[in-house]
């Protein structure tokens, strides 16, 4: 299958995350492809094939069709990664994972999937609907995939409607709610509630996937390697678990973004990328674990249940990586989530414990960047950075860290905007703040202890 995802092919999906700015997303979706799987004729194998598009390529410009029939032959691939062998069904839980594509000039696309066995009776392959949407928010897609399978089982004609007023429909601000009227013989007109989290960034991630598959030691371990842009693979044998996990463990990065190969499933055809000697995150089903245990100088996480090792090859050193101190604080942190907690108590929980992480251990950068003035961009002095680490156990650490790409690309943007606002700098600014206040009471002390005595 002539797939354009190989190195130095004009669209490649195994770009780094990009640094272009992102567009303004003003719609749901752009497209919903169901994937089928055709018995190739005269061989037990299958082949992916599309069976329904809403809407149409035809109403596309030429070059932009010729686009979008490569982007489709992509996730054929990622619908169903396993490959061509597969045996009719008369069970199979239905799962919900994501993938993202790459564009040439940076921007992203996401891709949505699950899978399911169609309504029917007797043995049957199952099939795979896929929305691809430059919105990230795994949850709000999940809820739509609840609605389009319920109409699947009715009849495919079902779905048009209700994904025509989906398209129609803006996309909500944070915090918001859209309603989305759609009608269901038997049922009449329902109203469909799409809310959009509060906390746009940690949209498209659910950490309880994270946890589940690993201790919060394991996690840090892992979140340690991917700070200093290591080569790392998972494997699990669900789909929905790689692309969680996965996702989860990009978004612990906050405010840095991982500018490396991504690929939350990794197609079979694709399996060579694990043999890339620059950092990645790869997402591998359990079967391929031939097709990776050879390689060294990487980490490979086993996501499975009651797994003997969860890290089939590690460097070693990864307990070491963060600073002791702030190890023990983040272990307690995380220590503060309960097992009952909701989605939004935990990405609360999880994301403030490494935010504050980061704020810590790099929150004193904006000191350090010199002679910006008007459109004059600032210079990053490295060397007065890494000396003003609150505390010595860190400058190892920021040392080390400042030498990756994620670093890099944030402190460019801040040599060129100087004068940033966001949850980040808030954070900082309350943390100082903080700092200030316990300076102040321990200049305080000296004096009321010579009172009282």
């Amino acid at each position: 299958m002539g797939l354009p995802v190989t190195a130095g092919s004009d669209r490649d999906l195994t770009l780094p995350q990009p640094t272009a700015p992102a567009l303004a997303v003003t719609s749901f979706f752009e497209y919903l492809v169901v994937v089928s799987l055709a018995k190739k004729r005269g061989q037990g194998t299958y082949e992916p094939q599309i069976t329904y598009q809403f809407p149409k390529l035809a109403n596309m410009g030429r070059s932009q069709r010729e686009e979008e029939e490569k982007s489709l032959k992509a996730i054929l691939l990622f619908c169903f990664p396993e490959g061509v062998n597969w045996a009719p069904l008369t069970e199979y839980p239905s799962e919900t994972f994501s993938f993202v594509l790459t564009e040439v000039d940076g921007s992203r696309r996401n891709g949505y999937c699950r899978r399911l066995l169609p309504h029917g009776k007797g043995a049957r392959a199952p099939e795979a609907y896929c929305i691809i949407s430059r919105v990230a928010c795994f949850g709000l897609f999940s809820k739509i995939f609840d609605e389009v399978e319920k109409r699947r089982q009715i009849s495919m004609a079902m779905i048009y409607p209700f994904m025509q007023s989906l398209r129609e429909a803006p996309f909500p601000a944070p915090g918001n709610t859209v309603k989305i009227k759609s009608f269901i013989p038997e049922s009449g007109t329902e109203i469909i509630s799409l809310t959009r989290p509060l906390d746009s960034w940690l949209e498209h991630v659910d950490f309880r996937t994270l946890f589940r598959c690993l201790t919060n030691e394991e996690v840090l371990k892992v979140f340690a390697s991917t700070v200093l842009e290591r080569r790392i693979i998972f494997m699990a044998e669900e789909l929905s678990t790689l692309s969680q996990v996965l996702h989860a463990v990009v978004a612990l990065l906050y405010p840095f973004t991982w500018q490396h190969t991504f690929i939350s499933i990794v197609p079979s055809v694709l399996i060579d990328v694990v043999m890339a000697p620059t950092p990645y995150l790869l997402g591998v089903q359990r079967n391929k674990l031939d097709d990776v245990i050879d390689q060294s100088d990487m980490l490979i996480v086993d996501l499975t249940e009651g797994a003997e090792n969860t890290f089939i090859t590690c460097i070693g050193d990864e307990s070491t990586i963060l600073p002791e101190k702030l190890q023990e604080e983040l272990l307690q942190a995380l220590c503060c989530r309960r097992d009952n907690s909701t989605s939004e108590e935990l990405n609360k929980v999880v994301s403030e414990a490494f935010l504050s992480f980061f704020v810590k251990t790099v929150g004193h950068f904006s000191s350090h960047v010199k002679g910006s003035s008007g459109s004059k961009p600032g210079v990053f002095q490295k060397k007065s950075f890494c000396k003003a680490s609150e505390h010595k156990a860190s400058q190892h650490f920021v040392k080390r860290f400042i030498q990756t790409q994620m670093f890099d690309i944030f402190i460019q943007e801040v040599e060129r905007r100087p004068t940033q606002e966001g949850f980040f700098h808030k954070k900082i600014a309350e943390y100082q703040e903080s700092k200030k206040k316990e300076k102040a009471k321990r200049g305080q002390l000296p004096k009321t202890h010579h009172q009282a005595v």
